[in-house]
Order: C-alpha cells, then structure tokens, then sequence
C-alpha cells in the first residue's frame, strides 16, 4: 500500500530535505507540497493525502491554525515540526491540543546523529500516521473548563535504540479489550503509567478525570524531550483535579500528585528514609536506552513497592516498558495496557500484551473509570 504525503513548510530548502527522505521509502508518495496553511487547505481536496507534515511558524496561516481548520474540514493525520525552545514546546503543545497526532523535532541533529536513522524514524512515523488515516473523525477541538483532548508526542535521539524498533507492523491481538473491571481489592502504593506515540493524549484522557482525592502518587514517564516536559506537566496541571509536575530530584512522593519524568534524564523512585522519593539521573553518556526510559523508573518501582504497583502502558512506538513491566508481575504487580484499537501506535502496549504480562487490555476513554474502580477511590 502506498501513502500520499502533503509537505507544509514555508522553506523551499527543507521540503525539499523532507522529500528527499521520504522519496526513499517506497511506501510513500508525496502528492504536494504547500508554502503556508492557507496553501495546504487548498490542496487538502485536490492531493488527497493520506497524512501531512506539517511546520509550526509560518506566514499567511500557521501551523497551528491549519491544524484547527484541517481537523475541522477534512481530518487527516498531522505530524508537526517544532523547534526544541520553550515558545516552541507551547506552540506544539497547541497544535496537538488542536488534533495534530505527532512531532519531531525541526532541526533533524536533535533528532539523531546519524543521518540513516534520522530518515529511518521520519520515514516510519509518516507511515505510521498515515495508517491512522481512517480512525480520525471531523471534530472541532473542545474548550472545557477543564481543557481540550490532546494528541501526540515528541522524541528525539535518545529516545530510540535503533531504527528497527520502529517497524510499526501490529501483530494479531488475542487478549480481548474490556470496558470496565471489578475492583480486585488489592492494596496499591502507586499508579505508573508510561507511553511515548500518541502519550500526551492518551495522558490528557486519563488524568483528567482522576479526582483530586486520588489516594497514591502517580508516576508518569512519557517520551518528550527536555524542553517539553516542563510545560507539558504544567499544561496538564491546569487541566486536571490532581496535581501534576515536572519531577524534580528529591522529591517526596505524595497522594494525588503525578510526577512527570524530565525529558532527557532518568526517574528512578529509592528509599532515602522512611519515605520513598524521586532521583533523578542524568546519563546522557547512555545512548542505548530511552531517556525517559519506562523500563528505568518501573524496575525501580518494582524495587519499591513490589506487587503494590498498577502499571498501565498506553500507545507507543517501540517495547520501552517490557522489562519493567515483567519485574514489576514478577512481584505481583498489576499490569494493564491500552487496547490496539484506541493506540495511536500500538507498539508498547503490543510488546506486553505478547508476552502475557498484560492482565487486561482497556480502551483510553475507559481507562481512568478502570482506574479509579480498582483503586477504589
């Protein structure tokens, strides 16, 4: 199968870089090219694409309210280019707000080193997008009091062991999707939940609706890089009845609160005390792992908490979480993940759903009512 790819860019130098790249893949044909969003509005019905790449900062129409006007029209899966500043974390975090489903870094060296797996992961996240061509639905972004959904991620090189991870091919799924649970009466010392494709969204959706009464900390590791996950915590702290913040090395774990692991550094939990508190590593000179790495933080918790843990892995590219989410059952932890047909990428929840570390498989808009039954809250 062939995908159709519409380039928006207002700089003739980098589409025709992100041509090049994606003129490689056999998969993917680009349809158009666009030098602002009024262009790409114009072409949407003409080129039919099957997803589009999308800049953020643009003249004439920006990319955010391309993305508004595109959602509204005729949806199609966006991936965003964004520089790695805090005006571009907000600027992305709007597009995402406003429906678009993903982004990368703009400068590709923030991205990775090497130029091959720099194209490897542009050239699968484009497929990957445009298969999710047929799930979106005409929508206009929602202003709550509480906040608007919103979609996507941002990885960069330390997030990916190697290109091959990313394949994005979904195998069969037996484990069945279920909509509510009845509570098993275990005690829990801590909710975790990891997830990079699509895990801004997915995350939105479930702490939203999570009461400010929710009785253990929260532990969150998404794929983001360093400049995002400051103002994606406070974004999210805004929106919801807990509270949510940018972990921060020595920080004591509270009820209600959701710590967010820094793009960029490990998060692992340790006893210093009688209280368990957050450690935050840098090891940058690790290039092998995730930096957030799930597996990192829940081997950590396993450590901690042993079987008081539920452990929830939601929509992402690759198999960060596995591991830890096979030392956390060993304990007797519990271990659920979002169901294929809500995933952006089902990757991540895939690779534990296939080892039968996965005692439930649960759509996103059932996730948190789940949540808050098991835990009793």
């Amino acid at each position: 199968m062939v995908f159709k790819v519409l380039i928006v860019d207002d700089s003739a130098f980098y589409r025709r870089r992100v041509r090049e790249i994606l003129s490689e893949d056999r998969e993917l044909e680009i349809v158009g090219e666009a030098r602002n969003g009024q262009e790409a509005l114009d072409m949407l019905i003409k080129c039919a694409p099957d997803v589009v790449t999308m800049d953020v900062e643009m003249p004439v129409m920006d990319g955010i309210s391309a993305v508004k006007a595109i959602m509204t029209r005729r949806p199609v899966p966006i991936l965003m280019f964004s520089s790695l500043t805090h005006q571009g974390a907000q600027a992305t975090l709007d597009a995402l707000e406003a429906g678009a489903l993903d982004f990368l870094p703009k400068r590709f060296e923030d991205i990775a080193q090497d130029r091959r797996q720099v194209s490897g992961i542009l050239r699968t996240k484009v497929r990957l997008l445009a298969r999710r061509k047929g799930s979106l639905s005409r929508t206009i972004p929602s202003r709550s009091n509480r906040a608007p959904d919103m979609p996507a991620n941002a990885p960069r090189h330390s997030f990916f062991r190697s290109s091959t991870m990313l394949s994005g091919r979904q195998d069969s799924v037996t484990l069945p999707t279920v909509s509510s649970v009845t509570r098993s009466g275990k005690k829990y010392a801590c909710l975790a939940i990891g997830a990079s494709t699509g895990g801004p969204v997915a995350l939105h959706k479930v702490l939203a609706r999570l009461p400010a009464t929710f009785p253990t900390p929260i532990i969150l590791v998404q794929h983001m890089p360093g400049t995002f996950t400051n103002a994606f915590a406070q974004r999210l702290d805004s929106q919801c009845n807990i509270r949510v913040k940018e972990a921060a090395d020595g920080d004591e774990l509270k009820p209600g609160w959701a710590y967010l692991a820094p793009g960029g550094k490990q998060m692992v939990v340790e006893h210093r005390g009688p209280q368990p508190v957050l450690r935050i590593i840098d090891d940058a000179d690790n290039p092998a792992t995730y930096r957030p790495s799930v597996d990192v933080t829940f081997t950590s918790l396993a450590n901690i908490f042993g079987g008081q843990v539920l452990g929830v892995i939601l929509t992402g590219m690759g198999a960060d979480g596995r591991e830890g989410c096979r030392l956390l059952s060993q304990g007797g932890a519990s271990i659920w993940a979002q169901d294929q047909i809500s995933s952006v990428v089902y990757g991540m929840p895939q690779a534990i759903a296939k080892e039968g570390l996965a005692q439930k498989s649960i759509g996103i808009e059932n996730m948190a009512d789940c949540i808050i039954t098991e835990m009793a809250v």
